[in-house]
């Protein structure tokens, strides 16, 4: 299986907020958002695997900007890091106001994904070679955000975190 590249799996969605997207402050709804946040997560993913992939979990998503009636939201996406079967994605969402030519960072999550066949059984998935600086650290950063993950979906022992215990406790005696 050939590797792949992140900007390969690079993806840029558009919406514009519309009046049923928005709660009674003219605010888009947060789950709209994260509707929106999936399926371009969903659309990078696939490109890096070329394959149906399922949504596995979601990070913590935290609202910075509240995002209005009639802004432009960008949405961009691009794998990080792959494992056996399944890949993290990145995402940047963005929130740009045309008429008053202003833009600013709503939201940053990652998302996992795993890949599967038409049974839905997992399949391994390419993996990936970081090229730029900010995909090497985005990479480095996914073994621990992976091992966080797993420690609160209960799959993985806090002791068996080796990366994560790396950040808190060193090697040397006393």
């Amino acid at each position: 299986m050939k590797s792949r590249t992140p900007k390969e799996s690079h993806t840029i969605m558009n919406e514009l907020v519309l009046p049923n997207d928005t709660n009674t402050l003219h605010n888009l709804m947060g789950g709209r958002l994260l509707h929106w946040m999936d399926i371009a997560a969903a659309i990078s993913a696939q490109k890096h695997c070329n394959r149906i992939v399922v949504t596995a979990s979601v990070d913590n998503v935290s609202f910075k900007h509240s995002i209005k009636l009639g802004d432009v939201v960008t949405i961009e996406a691009k794998v990080t890091r792959a494992f056996t079967t399944s890949v993290e994605v990145r995402l940047d969402v963005w929130a740009q106001n045309i008429p008053s030519a202003t833009k600013v960072k709503s939201n940053e999550a990652y998302y996992t994904f795993v890949a599967v066949d038409q049974s839905g059984r997992t399949i391994p998935v390419p993996s990936l070679e970081p090229e730029t600086e900010e995909d090497k650290l985005l990479y480095a950063g996914a073994l621990r955000r992976r091992q966080l993950r797993l420690i609160l979906g209960g799959k993985m022992k806090p002791d068996d975190a080796t990366e994560l215990k790396a950040l808190f406790f060193s090697d040397q005696k006393d």
